[in-house]
């Protein structure tokens, strides 16, 4: 029988609350909202924190908005709010991609946006979303509230800056109009984690690519980003051979590990004709050419 060690618990209903109780508990807490990674480490013992909290009474942490030139996404978002979110839908349709092949309904409808974010797994399907997007992230502690680019919030598997005492807050995502977006993955089976994934953004002008943004999971991309082949795209028109030249360079600057799900020829192959279909389906509907 998996159980996990002794722990607190403590309940918070607003952000003020959470940071006071983390303050209280020590640096071994932990928040907890869905907890469909933290509970399984427990019982496995691979986590073992001193106290958790629960965040799932914040109300204030959970909302999808448009403020001026940005997308603001609560932390505490469900994965279900984000797929069904019309706002999403219109400006970003990466994130209802990438939100289809996680995992299922079920997890989905308990799971949140900040906590996939914060448990930096490297085969993390938002993280390379919102990589893509050029996204940055709010977090808050006793002295205030810090804003992170996603390029510098991941430092490392499972590893972001989020320090002891801190609470992620709040996901930005910089809204230009003009682009298109898609994600695309590849899983053993339906909603397991991905054996490579990639996400594309991309915004044209005249048929030519003004900017540019690529994800990638799964396949040991430095802060799940592709930025070599980002860089290449940029004033290259937007045709099937600058995509599969993208592709080509998305690969050659991965790193997987090779493991159960796939040795590492097939997770570089992959991480590059992902990467060129994602492009081509994000230029499709920046394009208009998709509904």
């Amino acid at each position: 029988m998996q159980v996990p060690a002794a722990f607190e618990y403590a309940k918070a209903t607003s952000v003020g609350q959470t940071l006071q109780l983390l303050e209280q508990y020590g640096e071994d807490a932990r928040v907890i909202a869905g907890g469909h990674s933290l509970i399984p480490m427990m019982k496995l013992r691979l986590a073992r924190p001193t106290a958790l909290i629960d965040i799932n009474d914040v109300a204030e942490l959970s909302y999808i908005r448009v403020d001026g030139s940005q997308l603001r996404i609560g932390a505490l978002t469900r994965h279900a709010e984000l797929l069904a979110s019309p706002l999403v839908e219109e400006h970003y349709r990466i994130f209802a991609d990438a939100e289809k092949v996680i995992a299922d309904p079920l997890v989905r409808n308990r799971g949140t946006v900040g906590g996939s974010l914060c448990q930096a797994d490297p085969a993390e399907d938002l993280s390379a979303a919102f990589a893509a997007v050029d996204a940055s992230v709010v977090v808050q502690g006793p002295r205030g509230s810090r804003t992170v680019p996603l390029t510098e919030f991941h430092v490392g598997p499972y590893e972001t800056v989020v320090e002891a005492g801190e609470l992620l807050i709040e996901i930005l995502v910089p809204i230009r109009p003009g682009g298109g977006s898609a994600y695309l993955k590849v899983e053993r089976r339906v909603g397991d984690w991905a054996v490579a994934a990639a996400g594309a953004a991309l915004w044209l002008s005249g048929g030519t690519v003004q900017r540019a943004g690529i994800g990638l999971a799964a396949v040991g991309a430095e802060h799940f980003r592709a930025t070599e082949a980002q860089e290449f795209l940029v004033g290259r028109p937007a045709t099937e051979e600058t995509f599969a030249e993208a592709g080509r360079i998305a690969a050659e600057h991965t790193n997987p590990v090779a493991d159960q799900r796939g040795p590492v020829d097939y997770k570089r192959h992959l991480a590059g004709e992902l990467t060129t279909r994602a492009l081509r389906a994000a230029a499709a509907r920046a394009r208009g050419q998709e509904a």
